[in-house]
C-alpha cells in the first residue's frame, strides 16, 4: 500500500494540521508526512520540528527525519544550529549524526559556516560520523580556522582519533595560539597521545 493509499489527504492540509491540530491530529499527520516524503514533507517537518514545543512531537519528527534523510534533511536541519533554543539545537545534532552518509559528502563546505557556534557543533557531528576523512577535516580546522574556540573542539576530537598525520599540524597549532594556554594544552595532550601509541 502507498503512502497516498495509506492517507489520501492532500500534502497541503497534513502540512495546515502540524500547527492546528490536537497533540494526536499532529502526531499522525508527522507520521504521514514522513511517509509520503518529498521535499516538500521534508521542509515541513523542520518546520514543524522548531515551532512545536511538545515534546512526543519533537520527538516522532526527529525518528521520522532520521529515518528519511537525505540532502533536503540536512539542509533543512541547518538553520535549526543557529537557534536559541539548546534543546532544539540538540535534536538537529543528534538527527544529523545519525545521517553520516548524507553529511559526510557536504562537510567541507559546512565547516566554512561563517557562525562559529555552527562550525564548533559540526565538529561535534564528526565525532559520530566514522568516516575514514574525520582526521582530515579536523586538520583542517585546527590548520586555517581562526576561532579558539572551534580550533580547542576539534583539538579535543583529535585527541581521540589523531593519527601521525595530525602530528604535524598539530605542532603548528600551538604555534598558531601560542598565547592561548588552553590550545598548547589540548594540542600537546593529542601529540602525547598519538606519539606514545607509535
Amino acid at each position: 500500500m502507498d503512502a497516498d493509499a495509506a492517507d489520501p489527504r492532500p500534502l497541503e492540509e497534513m502540512i495546515a494540521v502540524l500547527s492546528a491540530g490536537s497533540l494526536g491530529e499532529r502526531l499522525a499527520a508527522i507520521r504521514a508526512l514522513s511517509a509520503r516524503g518529498g521535499r516538500a514533507a521534508v521542509d515541513a517537518l523542520c518546520i514543524a520540528l522548531a515551532a512545536d514545543d511538545e515534546r512526543a512531537c519533537r520527538e516522532v519528527i526527529a525518528v521520522e527525519l532520521a529515518h528519511l534523510g537525505g540532502e533536503a534533511v540536512v539542509d533543512g536541519l541547518m538553520p535549526l544550529l543557529r537557534s536559541d533554543d539548546a534543546a532544539l539545537r540538540n535534536i538537529a545534532i543528534d538527527i544529523l549524526k545519525e545521517l553520516p552518509s548524507d553529511v559526510a559528502p557536504r562537510m567541507e563546505a559546512l565547516l566554512d559556516d561563517p557562525d562559529p557556534d555552527v562550525r564548533i557543533f559540526l565538529v561535534n557531528v564528526l565525532e559520530a560520523l566514522r568516516h575514514p576523512a574525520v582526521e582530515d577535516w579536523l586538520i583542517a580546522v585546527i590548520t586555517m580556522d581562526a576561532n579558539i574556540n572551534v580550533v580547542g573542539t576539534a583539538l579535543d576530537l583529535l585527541n581521540e582519533v589523531g593519527t601521525t598525520a595530525a602530528v604535524e599540524p598539530l605542532r603548528r597549532a600551538v604555534a598558531r595560539f601560542g598565547e592561548e594556554p588552553f590550545i598548547a594544552f589540548s594540542a600537546e595532550n593529542a601529540l602525547r597521545r598519538i606519539e606514545g601509541s607509535t
